[in-house]
């Protein structure tokens, strides 16, 4: 009788339309027909849509919608379309700025009289071409250079998805994809099959704190964009798709289509024409706001542990690094210095601010920085200043009409609204009042999307303390009951929440809350990271006039403008070493190139062969640090004689890099390009890249091969065509003829880095600090193909005064040098040219040496012109040459040409200054 009852009740709410399972493929309704269309008063075209047919699966559907259509640039195409007759719910515009649509027009019967059915039209830009059907409405997104259709939305018969669909609370639109089509994107998630999307595996983008040891679930951030790559008879182009929507959706990726199922909001698209990754992501974060200028220092390694229980510790952690002579730049504290985990409070027992101050005034002097943690929530405590002053000011999160009462980590605690301007302003005098009690070099931005220990309404319990001091702190302590009676907390359509269609509310802020203005936390969940970092990073601008550094966990579109990002909770596994390259990748595509994951794993203890392994790989992340959870075993790189030895020549190599990867980060500041990159942005046409994610590129030239496995003493690479040269030791070298796998050498201690001909890197001698290390003499590494009797190879260097606001040129306190090099008729040449040269000057910059590889052998005739004068005296300038070798035991791929590695030491020529060197060549015997 039971199951006969609930069979009863899943029949009537399948005939209802309400509560069905996400997974089904059955259609929705026959779509819109487009019944007008117009030149819009800001260009491109505003359209009315009109329902075919109603039905109230999932809800009512919205009969009207506005279509609005725009060629923004030559290379970004809009597609937007909402209610035409009431305003909804959109990403703000002041969070995320953009140009607006046409507004909304009052519509009645009679002008639905006066509309007009067009005939199938096309609207062409430059590089795309917007192609739309009237009935049913569908369009299409081409290629204008070769037809490729990259967007088509047309659902047929025998297609598992519907027409467009709109409702209130659900959404949904598809598009067709070629079979080939190689996508990437769509965060954030821990993919175990690497970087590209894999059919059938679910996409849940909105914003959960659940650990990144959870495959194919919704993480702590939310990316609705992803890059398509085709490749079509050899010729390769890459788009990308950008859903501009908050609100909790699925994707649904079945090879051959891409459905969307939102839970509210519009449908706000942006096509980005590409044709290539790069120039994809420059379409993009042009858009959703560049990369944020890091401070030099950022590039050095940090070290992090929850469970750094006062300050001794972390003043033996510091020495103790300098004692094994491992670089260290940052020291981090997790909530170990806070007084009673409350934000912007210091522990007086543990951390007495006295004795912070004297240590923080010891390793400024070093040249060292320091970084805590601050959550969002705000503890409730009368006699808490911070707690008191966002009362005052009103600044939390309500629900029915008083602050929304949640836990984390403090106990009971309220939630700042970040879209509330008082907010914005209380956050930066709060941020104020801490740096003038400790002077933090930047903020730790955590457990923000948002989480919460409880579920539903709470209340602070009677007659008992909450929490009690004992046993775990995530455990919910509060007097809850669930909140589901609203639509908003109980939506039609359940997205695949946390991987298993949890409630939309659980463990975060209740849905049916409200931020400023009335917005529904329903719509805003996945922005709170984001306005967190928005309104931090307007804080710390403001303190002292230095460029900010925040680290945020939960992340949305435009994020990276702000903050950088490590990828949450990992596990010390082998499996956790692999997917972080993944996720780092698809952050680059993101538009925020700083970021990495915790080195060792945060929990539970790595196995020192692991450590050993992650600290090759993370020495090479763009953000690297060491982090580990409270409960498990101290893990800083000197607790193992092996690891320190690996994190020796791992970091020390990251040291000397250091000039070349700043360079990236303004590379990334100015166009947006991925500090690190899958292989494919450089080697677009060959297709074996396509799915590589056990490799990865620093800029377009330096290939990182890591040991992925446990008990491996070698380490199969991928080498796409032409001369590979080992940074470790300059004269080994790989030469391929056509992109293929080779198996390398890799002891415990060694990780493979090889860096591509044609290029050239600058390098310093290396430290155990940045500033340090900044301040050492340049080499200049450049990259012929093996044996070449003609070629050319091009770098740069950009140099500045890394904490002022602004990373550019034109302020004075900055120098950029893009560096040429040709090896043609037995002549080699080697010069700059120099761009606001007085910056590098008065720090006195010099290159000291210059390292070319792949030559025939080296001849005379040397000379050297320093802004187009010759240098008569050369006497203190040495040449030496080195043979190139093949790598021990590899017999495939075999050099058999005599090709050397040319020094030229003993130069002492100004960075600041245009110069150019040149000999001959001569033929090695």
């Amino acid at each position: 009788m039971f199951s006969c009852r609930i069979l009863l009740v899943f029949l009537l709410l399948c005939i209802l339309g309400i509560d069905v399972a996400s997974t089904t493929s059955a259609k929705i309704g026959k779509g819109y027909s487009l019944i007008s269309i117009e030149n819009a008063p800001n260009g491109g075209l505003v359209g009315l849509l009109q329902v075919k047919q109603k039905n109230n699966i999932y809800g009512s559907d919205i009969p009207l919608l506005q279509l609005y259509v725009k060629h923004e640039t030559g290379t970004r195409l809009r597609v937007h379309i909402t209610d035409a007759k009431k305003q909804r719910w959109e990403v703000p515009y002041n969070l995320l700025p953009r140009e607006k649509p046409p507004a909304l027009k009052k519509i009645s019967g009679r002008s639905l009289k006066d509309s007009y059915t067009p005939k199938a039209k096309e609207y062409a830009g430059s590089e795309l071409i917007f192609t739309y059907t009237t009935d049913p409405f569908t369009f299409s997104v081409k290629r204008k250079s070769n037809g490729q259709t990259l967007f088509d939305s047309r659902s047929e018969e025998s297609d598992p998805y519907s027409d467009l669909v709109f409702k209130d609370q659900y959404l949904e639109i598809s598009t067709k994809l070629p079979k080939d089509a190689s996508l990437y994107g769509l965060g954030e998630n821990t993919q175990p099959h690497g970087i590209k999307l894999y059919p059938n595996d679910p996409y849940t983008l909105y914003t959960t704190d659940i650990s990144a040891i959870n495959l194919n679930a919704d993480l702590y951030g939310s990316h609705p964009v992803y890059m398509d790559l085709r490749n079509v008879n050899g010729e390769a182009s890459a788009h990308a798709v950008l859903l501009l929507n908050s609100n909790g959706m699925d994707v649904f990726y079945r090879g051959n289509s891409l459905t969307y199922k939102v839970i509210g909001g519009v449908f706000d698209f942006s096509f980005f024409s590409g044709p290539t990754p790069l120039s994809v992501v420059d379409q993009y974060t042009a858009f959703i706001g560049r990369p944020a200028a890091m401070p030099y220092w950022a590039f050095g390694f940090h070290q992090c542990r929850w469970g750094y229980h006062n300050l001794s510790v972390v003043e033996e952690v510091v020495e103790s690094y300098k004692k094994a002579k491992i670089p260290l730049d940052v020291i981090w504290n997790d909530d170990d210095h806070m007084d009673g985990h409350k934000d912007f409070t210091l522990n007086p027992t543990n951390y007495p601010r006295p004795k912070l101050l004297a240590f923080l005034d010891k390793i400024h002097a070093r040249g060292m920085k320091y970084i805590v943690i601050i959550d969002p929530g705000i503890g409730v405590n009368k006699s808490y200043g911070v707690y008191q002053r966002g009362l005052a000011n009103d600044v939390f999160i309500k629900y029915g009409g008083k602050p929304f009462l949640a836990q984390v980590w403090p106990g009971a605690l309220n939630f700042p609204d970040y879209l509330n301007p008082k907010t914005v302003e209380w956050w930066g005098d709060e941020i104020r009042r801490f740096h003038e009690l400790v002077p933090v070099d930047g903020l730790w931005i955590d457990m923000n999307e948002a989480s919460n220990f409880c579920n539903g309404l709470c209340t602070l319990p009677e007659g008992r303390i909450c929490p009690n001091g004992t046993g775990p702190g995530w455990i919910c302590c509060l007097d809850c009951k669930n909140v589901t009676a609203t639509k908003w907390d109980d939506p039609p359509y359940k997205i695949n929440a946390s991987g298993i269609q949890a409630p939309i509310g659980y463990k975060t802020i209740a849905t049916s809350a409200y931020h400023y203005n009335g917005v529904l936390e329903y719509d805003a969940h996945s922005i709170y990271g984001f306005s967190q970092s928005v309104a931090t990073h307007k804080a710390l601008q403001g303190l002292q006039g230095k460029r900010p550094f925040i680290l945020s966990r939960s992340t949305f579109v435009g994020s990276g403008h702000y903050a950088a990002h490590w990828t949450g909770d990992n596990k010390g596994t082998w499996d956790d070493l692999k997917y972080s390259i993944s996720t780092m990748l698809n952050f680059g595509i993101f538009g925020i190139p700083m970021v990495g994951s915790d080195i060792c794993g945060f929990y539970p203890a790595p196995t020192e062969e692991l450590c050993n392994r992650w600290i090759e790989l993370g020495a090479f992340y763009p953000f690297s640090r060491d982090h580990a959870n409270f409960y498990s075993p101290r893990q800083e790189l000197y607790q193992w004689k092996t690891v320190a030895i690996s994190a020796r020549n791992a970091l020390g190599m990251r040291y000397k890099l250091l000039p070349y990867l700043y360079t990236l980060n303004y590379e990334a500041h100015t166009t947006g390009a991925p500090i690190a990159r899958p292989l494919f942005f450089t080697f677009t046409n060959e297709t074996r890249c396509y799915g590589l994610s056990t490799q990865f590129l620093l800029g377009s030239s330096l290939m990182v091969s890591p040991v992925l496995n446990k008990g491996k003493r070698e380490v199969k690479v991928l080498f796409p065509p032409g001369s590979w040269y080992n940074v470790f030791d300059m004269t080994q070298v790989i030469v391929s003829k056509e992109s293929h796998f080779l198996t390398l050498d890799a002891p415990l201690h060694v990780i493979n880095v090889h860096l591509y001909q044609n290029a050239i890197i600058p390098m310093q001698r290396g430290g155990l600090i940045s500033k340090e290390a900044r301040m050492t003499p340049f080499t200049l590494i450049v990259t012929f193909p093996l044996g070449a009797t003609s070629g050319e190879a091009k770098g740069n260097l950009f140099l500045d005064e890394d904490e002022l606001p602004e990373m550019k040129l034109g302020s004075g306190y900055s120098t950029y040098v893009d560096f040429y090099a040709t090896v043609s008729k037995g002549m080699v040449k080697v010069w700059s040219d120099v761009k606001e040269n007085k910056f590098a000057l008065d720090k006195g910059w010099i290159i000291e040496k210059v390292t070319v590889l792949g030559l025939k052998g080296i001849g005379g005739a040397f000379q050297i012109n320093i802004d187009g004068n010759p240098v008569d005296d050369i006497s203190k300038v040495e040449f030496s040459t080195t043979d190139h070798k093949n790598p021990d035991k590899l017999e495939e791929g075999r050099n058999k040409m005599k090709s050397v590695m040319v020094d030229v030491k003993g130069l002492e020529l100004p960075v600041g200054k245009k110069f150019a060197i040149s000999w001959e060549m001569g033929i090695k015997a």
